[in-house]
């Protein structure tokens, strides 16, 4: 059978997860009695909740007798090492483009590492039916990332093909019949060449995933580059470094839709799961002839942030989780770094770890995933990681493009550029602006928030690494102190709808709060202890006109994101099963300075 192996590539939100929704639907074999849901391939619970794709998958469909496995792609930046590992089991690129909003910066991230590699492109405008779509300028445009990354002339004449993934409809011209997904999978098939290999030579197989099964253990998900294999068959596996040991394959699994299918051998140029393997990494080369070289190592980029991890020694430490010393929490990392390759652990001394990843979401997505497993932790402010060329402290800059109603473009220009922030490009659409910028990784830490509140959530901001350079200097972020309480107990709503008024509030009435932990904002800039634990003092007269009506603004919900963003070098983020809070590291006795 021949197979044909592609990656769906895409920045965030482009439709590239419901691209792959069409195309499964469009198999051979799809069964249209079970059906499938929206978005199938966002199986993780925290990928259906923040609607986007964390971790690449496999899938496969049969066309016209042909066999195509298709890898669906995380689109945010944070995620690109999952980009990164899968773009080694492909031939091919298909990259989707919002045939509105074009090439995006991490359209940008995932082309580039395609055209390393060598890969073909294929380029998908989709969400042609948008009021303001314009497909012919956005495939320009397309052009013009192609040649700014350097692509090859081979690689600029790039085929492209017109879509409207949500209705399952593709055309190759902009006239032609809207009718089904079909022209898509024809032109798959055309210009992506089937895979190669000598199913006759040593069995050759790196694995770019892991997964696991209740039953079998872990797998290794990967492409064979050369021979064949079959269950039961002796295996070496080599690391990186050159080391050897030995190994035996007990199940051989391909795809068939989104199921894996048992099979009775793996061939050269499939994309398989095997297991037997128990202690498997990302990474290493598995062959039937000890002897061999191992395959080229994955690469990914560096990390750009650390963020330190602890043991939860609040006031409140241990009522809500299940796993709260540092064994439970250096066990559960080191287990994440079996599969997660964009991440590095610095085990320190005592309770304390050094979590390095590519973004906030990245370890925030780690965080929540942990806590939803019954952990207890306390995290600290995000730090940017630095390095030193030539005697020169270097920093990474981003490139970020935001979107957002013209008469809000003069005040995120203005606070961008106090986070040093250098605009490259400014146009104006339809009562729309795109703003682009270069802003070091420092500057946009904490702006989310900032930035949501600023365009009242009309506004889009997407950013991805772009370069390292010279250090530019202190930039400062949060205008705002902190609200700490003064004491431990439940918050009154008299003593809450009193502090309101000095800035915004992180807890309702009847919470329970200790001491050192920030309850709200101080609209001032500095911190400020107080009692919100005061209640009205009671008396047994009563006059007309003497009690007041409590009118409590809704408070600011704390999430884990908020958190993290929110968070100064002086203070934590404690996270529970059930709740977030922030505290302060230390609350000195001569600083506090108590208020009604």
């Amino acid at each position: 059978m021949e197979i044909r192996n592609i990656a769906i590539v895409a920045h965030v939100d482009h439709g590239k997860t419901t691209l792959v929704d069409a195309l499964l639907k469009s198999s051979d074999g799809f069964d249209q009695r079970k059906g499938l849901e929206e978005r199938a391939m966002d199986s993780n619970d925290q990928e259906k909740e923040r609607g986007i794709t964390i971790y690449a998958k496999n899938a496969a469909i049969n066309y016209k007798g042909k066999k195509l496995n298709i890898v669906d792609t995380p689109g945010h930046a944070d995620f690109g090492a999952e980009v990164e590992r899968v773009l080694r089991t492909v031939d091919a690129v298909v990259l989707v483009v919002d045939a509105y909003e074009g090439p995006m910066p991490q359209t940008k991230f995932v082309l580039r590492k395609s055209l390393e590699l060598g890969h073909k492109v294929l380029v998908v405008i989709n969400k042609i039916d948008k009021p303001m779509a314009r497909p012919d300028e956005v495939v320009d445009l397309t052009f013009d990332l192609f040649a700014s990354l350097g692509a090859s002339d081979q690689q600029l004449d790039f085929p492209y093909i017109y879509a409207i993934a949500r209705d399952g409809v593709a055309i190759r011209n902009l006239n032609d019949e809207r009718k089904d997904i079909t022209p898509l999978l024809d032109f798959i098939f055309e210009q992506v060449e089937h895979a190669t290999g000598n199913p006759n030579g040593d069995f050759k197989m790196q694995p770019a995933t892991l997964g696991y099964d209740n039953f079998l253990g872990r797998m290794a998900v990967g492409r064979v580059y050369e021979g064949t294999l079959k269950p039961n068959q002796s295996v070496t596996i080599i690391k990186p470094d050159g080391s050897k040991r030995s190994g035996r394959v007990t199940k051989i699994f391909t795809y068939d839709g989104m199921q894996r299918i048992e099979a009775s051998e793996a061939i050269a140029g499939d994309i398989v799961a095997i297991a037997g393997i128990p202690d498997i990494y990302v990474g290493e080369t598995i062959t039937t002839n000890a002897a061999i070289e191992p395959l080229p190592a994955i690469k990914v980029d560096p990390p750009a942030l650390a963020i330190d991890f602890m043991v939860n020694d609040s006031p409140f430490a241990g009522r809500e989780g299940k796993m709260v010393t540092s064994r439970h929490i250096r066990d559960r990392l080191e287990k994440e770094l079996e599969t997660n390759v964009g991440l590095k652990i610095e085990f320190l001394e005592g309770d304390h770890m050094k979590v390095y990843g590519r973004g906030e979401m990245h370890i925030a997505v780690l965080i929540e995933t942990m806590r939803r497993e019954g952990f207890e932790l306390q995290i600290s402010q995000p730090e940017v990681i630095m390095r030193e060329e030539n005697g020169v402290k270097m920093e990474p800059v981003e490139n970020a493009i935001v979107n957002v109603p013209d008469e809000m473009a003069g005040s995120v220009i203005e606070a961008l550029g106090k986070r040093k922030g250098i605009m490259t490009n400014m146009k104006s659409s339809e009562g729309n602006t795109t703003l682009e910028f270069d802003i070091p990784t420092r500057g946009l830490l904490g702006f989310r928030s900032q930035f949501l509140v600023m365009t009242r959530g009309e506004g889009s901001l997407y950013h991805a690494f772009d370069r390292y350079e010279p250090h530019m200097g202190a930039i400062s972020k949060r205008s705002v102190g902190s609200m700490i309480s003064g004491d431990t107990g439940s918050t009154m709503a008299y003593s809450l709808w009193k502090l309101q008024e000095r800035g915004p509030l992180f807890v309702v009435p009847a919470q329970e709060v200790y001491e050192g932990m920030v309850i709200g904002e101080h609209n001032q800039g500095t911190d400020l202890v107080v009692n919100p634990l005061k209640n009205k003092k009671l008396t047994n007269v009563r006059a007309s006109g003497t009690d007041e009506a409590i009118n409590l603004i809704p408070p600011i919900p704390m999430t884990l994101e908020k958190g993290i963003e929110y968070i100064g070098p002086d203070e934590y983020v404690e996270i529970t099963p059930k709740t977030i809070r922030l505290r302060k590291k230390y609350l000195k006795e001569h600083e506090r300075k108590r208020s009604n």
